[in-house]
């Protein structure tokens, strides 16, 4: 039976996506009379719908308050209305159906997965909206979670890996929003009171400051009453202020922190791109080609392969409602930090100075045409990426167009690319890991 379902839902999506190769998935937008922007994306075979409510409601948003987003995320659907947690999950479990909340640094979202039989779908959805809406933020959950939270922190003290990140972020970011964790630290989680989250809630959770995406087997009709349903009680608000621009660092940096581990973190970037940006393409292809495509990669070549100085080497771009990180990382022996540093350096301005060959840039296209189908097999990744086009301002044909400006990416475009948005002399690096004590 398991391996039946298996099949019929490859079966439906091959076909979906047969079709998608050639016309795209169509995204259909509206505004609710509350003031909140739908897009819609209607799919068949499956009787199932995936929503996602987004809200500029990141850590972002934090100000002062370091971990305030997070913390509210994580405790919407603890209790609302007149449900507590084992009540909400009951509710859910007795359709069948799933909830889930999230941050980043842009943006807070709930995600539901429900099917769509009328009476399944009713109490899905009355049980979203109910927590969207009336979150108790009880004294008892928030004590709990702000325990486990603070435990959280306090084991992040103990990795290496995640203290040169926060390390790596704050070099790049300042003051910028962007600078601290999402979690938070200690000190400003330790300070947070339910009334910090209600404020931020009341702020941010509003129906001018959120989207919502629909994506599934089901009509405009159908899908015009699940965003009328999920954010009719939420009240109208305004739109947050935007972000502040990223300022670019004027010289390179290096900082090294001792942290008694086997192993030296390295992280060296600086910011870089944002979700919009009109050399995206060119800055994507390329970064496959430098260090995003694991052990194929030249970073990884270089510094794994030829030399063995890392199990793991790369490079990504983070792009970011505002400028967000190009990043370079690696693990490494604690003796051998500096020369690993030294060729994951080199790759990069060889990179730069020369761009890829055309056989990398073949191999590139191919690769990253061939794997796009993979992020569209499911309702829930379509949704995912219908719900980036819609945060971020993407033309609706971005997921139709896609394929074809990777195809039309150029040598030439990558190089100058690069050499326009990553200087070397810039870049922003961090070290942790035992005998790294010394500043540059």
């Amino acid at each position: 039976m398991y391996v039946n379902t298996r099949i019929i839902f490859l079966a439906v999506f091959l076909s979906l996506w047969t079709a998608w190769a050639h016309a795209g998935p169509k995204i259909q937008t509206w505004t609710t009379p509350n003031g909140s922007r739908v897009y819609y994306v209607p799919t068949e075979g499956l009787p199932l719908v995936d929503v996602r409510v987004v809200f500029d409601a990141g850590s972002a948003r934090d100000g002062a308050q370091y971990g305030l987003a997070t913390l509210t995320s994580g405790l919407l659907d603890t209790g609302a209305g007149e449900w507590n947690a084992d009540a909400i999950a009951q509710r859910l479990e007795g359709v069948g159906a799933r909830l889930s909340t999230g941050v980043s640094r842009d943006s807070a979202w709930l995600s539901l997965r429900t099917l769509t039989d009328t009476k399944l779908l009713d109490t899905a959805l009355s049980t979203a909206r109910e927590i969207l809406a009336k979150p108790t933020f009880s004294e008892t959950d928030f004590e709990r979670e702000k325990k486990n939270l603070l435990l959280a922190l306090k084991q992040r003290e103990e990795s290496p890996g995640d203290l040169a990140g926060i390390a790596f972020f704050q070099a790049l970011y300042g003051d910028h929003p962007y600078a601290h964790p999402k979690d938070g630290d200690i000190a400003t989680v330790d300070k947070l009171t339910r009334d910090d989250l209600r404020k931020f809630y009341q702020r941010y959770y509003v129906a001018n400051n959120a989207l919502v995406v629909i994506v599934g087997e089901v009509d405009k009709t159908q899908a015009e009453s699940i965003a009328d349903r999920l954010l009719s009680d939420l009240p109208k608000g305004e739109v947050p202020p935007n972000l502040p621009t990223v300022s670019q660092p004027q010289s390179a940096q290096t900082l090294r922190k001792t942290f008694p581990s086997e192993q030296t973190h390295i992280y060296s970037g600086l910011p870089s791109v944002r979700v919009a940006d009109p050399d995206y393409f060119p800055l994507y292809v390329g970064n496959h080609i430098l260090g995003g495509s694991g052990l194929v990669s030249r970073i990884s070549e270089e510094v794994r392969e030829k030399r063995g100085l890392s199990y793991s080497a790369y490079s990504y771009f983070y792009p970011f409602r505002v400028e967000g990180p190009f990043m370079l990382g690696l693990q490494t022996r604690n003796d051998q930090a500096d020369q690993a540093l030294q060729v994951l350096l080199d790759t990069l301005r060889e990179f730069i100075a020369h761009g890829p060959t055309a056989k990398e840039l073949e191999a590139s296209k191919k690769n990253i045409i061939g794997g796009f189908a993979l992020r569209l097999d499911s309702n829930q990744k379509l949704a995912e990426q219908v719900a980036a086009i819609a945060s971020y301002g993407l033309p609706l044909d971005y997921l139709d167009t896609f394929i074809g400006k990777v195809e039309a990416v150029t040598a030439h475009d990558i190089q100058r690319a690069f050499q326009s948005r990553i200087n070397p002399d810039r870049l922003q690096t961090i070290l942790v890991g035992a005998g790294q004590s010394r500043e540059k």
